[in-house]
């Protein structure tokens, strides 16, 4: 009789780690990692909502970060407790390259405490306690989906707290007025330019321009031991103005011109 109460205690406690809070949904633009639970789920309303672009830290009472997305919309949000056997890393990995793979571009991209104290971005900018955990296992990334989509941003948070259970928090929102132009972080390309390999740029497909010349020269200037190819209709322009913005002329090489847009790939 004790080894069959045992063995319903175990069967319900999986149960319960199964089961969603009731009445909540996963949000289409971002697949569920197999296994995770939803904890925590509010549902769509209108907001003011800001979003950070550069690492928070608290000073006077009052929240500062470098930059900032600042808009009024429908905001709908989701988190998961993810299963033992994935990690917030892997969650947070395969949220971006879905969205990635539906043409969103990345605004801004932080890990660890590079992102500032997790505190913040539990208590302030999300409101979630459950997203406080170490600095250093956190990772934090705003995305612009693709136009027609243009108008609507998606966050994400990962975190492993001290107890070791590891969550993704999702946040979908749906601007009520156009948000013009949103440009990355010369950091946020960098670390893109590292993760994935490649920097793609489809609009990019005339003469360099200004704006995104001096953000793609800093990237590239952030860490100078990384090499690259220009690819793209306009790719030895583009080298040389990015030569001329002071990126070593040794690190670039000219790829091919064919394909949409600017490309830089990392030369492994």
């Amino acid at each position: 009789m004790r080894s069959l109460g045992l063995l319903v205690l175990c069967c319900c406690s999986s149960l319960s780690f199964a089961a969603d809070v009731p009445g909540s949904q996963d949000l289409q633009v971002v697949p569920r990692l197999a296994d995770a639970q939803i904890v925590d789920y509010r549902p769509p309303v209108e907001l003011e909502r800001i979003y950070p672009l550069g690492s928070i830290r608290k000073i006077s009472g009052q929240l500062r970060f470098d930059g900032q997305v600042t808009a009024r919309g429908q905001t709908t949000s989701v988190t998961y407790e993810l299963p033992p056997e994935h990690s917030a890393t892997e969650a947070f990995t395969a949220a971006r390259e879905a969205l990635q793979k539906q043409g969103a571009g990345l605004l801004f991209w932080c890990q660890a405490r590079d992102c500032g104290e997790s505190s913040l971005w539990a208590n302030e900018v999300f409101g979630n306690a459950k997203l406080y955990g170490a600095d250093e296992q956190q990772a934090y990334l705003l995305l612009r989906l693709a136009a027609p989509q243009d108008n609507t941003l998606v966050a994400l948070y990962s975190i492993t707290r001290g107890n070791r259970k590891a969550y993704l928090h999702v946040e979908q929102f749906e601007a009520m007025a156009p948000l013009g132009e949103l440009l990355p972080t010369s950091a946020t390309l960098l670390r893109q330019l590292k993760s994935t390999g490649e920097l793609h740029f489809p609009q990019l497909v005339n003469e360099p321009d200004d704006t995104w010349l001096r953000l793609i020269s800093r990237g590239l200037n952030l860490d100078t031991t990384q090499r690259v190819t220009v690819s793209g209709p306009k790719a030895e322009a583009w080298r040389q103005a990015l030569i001329n913005q002071g990126v070593r002329a040794a690190r670039m090489e000219t790829g091919s011109v064919d394909g949409a847009g600017l490309r830089i790939e990392l030369l492994r």
